[in-house]
């Protein structure tokens, strides 16, 4: 039992670097302009994540574009700078999954060696694709009342999303129809990965453990939910496609522990158990989650169990 418990807190816990794929990593794009409202070509455009330290830049092209797509979810500031102008620092852009973020910036003329600072906000609201989605945001996963703490629950959430474990072998796990397909249409990929479970043998797309449910609520930051008219990065099976990304180290420590009792001594006796009196239940739900830096701005670790 012990050599298992390692095994699996070794398999969950590193993460060197950043992995990206298609579909769960954000994308910014824009325009670089100066006062008079004309293009800047030739602009320096850098992000920095703001939790990891990862920057990545990109030079607009002649019509002073830039695109800087794979970047992990999460809060950002973005710097453009052109000789001739002042520095145009955007902060306050938080990135969730498979977005692409719009974020236009405007130089004003001056020293390089001038900084103007600003805050934004980019919108959750993707004006750049045809598809629609439902994010399943951090603070929802955490705060919201899950029985068993499966966060796929949550699906429901979302308009045209219906909970049919009733229909699936008896609701043994989760099934979930998105826009009226049927279960096994659904696709599930975690950090980019097609995720199939336990089940993996069997009929079902849904992934599940042996509970019959999707646990670790503290490993799982966001999801998204595209329910139609997805682009050709998604795709393999009709129905929605559930992108889930993890949570991973920051360059600050963090982590917390937790228990969830549920006990027969606290539950009412209802008409039935007047004769035999309240049925036992117990249910004890606990663990813990810790992430930090192991190299400042390089080599993260977080741990879940």
């Amino acid at each position: 039992m012990f050599r298992r418990t390692i095994g699996v807190a070794i398999g969950i816990a590193f993460a060197i670097s950043q992995v990206f794929a298609q579909g769960f990593t954000a994308t910014i794009t824009g325009t670089v302009k100066d006062e008079s409202g004309s293009v800047l070509p030739g602009a320096l455009v850098t992000t920095k994540h703001t939790e990891t330290g990862l920057t990545r830049t990109a030079v607009t092209d002649t019509s002073g574009s830039y695109s800087i797509p794979s970047l992990p979810v999460g809060a950002y500031e973005i710097s453009a700078q052109q000789v001739g102008f002042k520095v145009e620092l955007v902060r306050g852009i938080e990135l969730v999954v498979a977005q692409q973020a719009v974020v236009n910036v405007t130089l004003q003329v001056g020293n390089v060696e001038q900084r103007v600072t600003v805050t934004g906000e980019a919108p959750l609201v993707n004006t750049t694709l045809a598809s629609t989605s439902g994010l399943i945001n951090e603070n929802q996963i955490k705060d919201m009342p899950l029985n068993g703490r499966s966060f796929d629950q949550l699906l429901t959430l979302n308009a045209g999303t219906t909970n049919n474990s009733t229909n699936v072998l008896n609701g043994s796990w989760t099934g979930f129809s998105v826009d009226g397909k049927r279960t096994e249409a659904n696709r599930f990929t975690i950090n980019g990965i097609d995720y199939v479970g336990g089940n993996s043998t069997g009929l079902w797309a849904s992934p599940s453990g042996v509970s019959g449910m999707l646990l670790g609520v503290e490993a799982v930051r966001e999801y998204n939910v595209l329910q139609h008219s997805y682009g050709a990065e998604y795709g393999k099976r009709s129905g929605g496609q559930i992108s889930i990304v993890t949570t991973s180290g920051t360059n600050g420590l963090h982590g917390d522990l937790f228990e969830f009792l549920r006990n027969s001594a606290f539950d009412a006796r209802n008409f039935f158990d007047a004769t035999i009196g309240t049925p036992p239940f117990k249910r004890h739900q606990f663990g813990g989650a810790l992430g930090g830096p192991l190299k400042k701005d390089r080599m993260f670790l977080f741990g879940n169990y």
